[in-house]
């Protein structure tokens, strides 16, 4: 009498990564998000490859990740794999203190962010609806 498995996040064709507690703020890394949402995973990977943003080597490691575990973990071709989702959450703020004159002090805030990135198979989703 254990409790229930949970069911999956995402659908059988899907795969995610997540990259959590980046030292970025949601705005910014929203800016690479946007460019690789829709693309094809081998598109995407080059545009962030050659993307001059700081952050865009995490993001092409966290595309990676998603990319291995729809390889190990889903069985999924990698070749028509397609980014279906990439969406940025907020994460914690650090607040820090910036000494100004007169004993003054102002606030800094340092934010990090969360990515989440989601791999939809779109060649089993051509087979199905030539099945239908």
């Amino acid at each position: 009498m254990g409790k229930k498995a949970n069911p999956p996040k995402q659908a059988s064709n899907e795969s995610r990564a997540v990259l959590r507690m980046t030292r970025i703020s949601p705005q910014k890394l929203n800016l690479l998000a946007q460019q690789i949402r829709g693309l094809p995973v081998e598109k995407a990977m080059a545009e962030l490859e050659f993307s001059r943003k700081r952050i865009s080597e995490q993001v092409l490691k966290c595309l990676k990740s998603a990319v291995a575990n729809a390889d190990n973990n889903h069985g999924l071709d990698i070749d028509s794999l397609v980014v279906a989702e990439a969406h940025v959450g907020k994460n914690l703020v650090m607040k820090r203190f910036h000494a100004r004159a007169r004993g003054r002090g102002a606030r800094v805030m340092k934010p990090f962010s969360q990515l989440t990135i989601v791999l939809r198979d779109t060649s089993q989703a051509a087979e199905t609806a030539e099945a239908a």
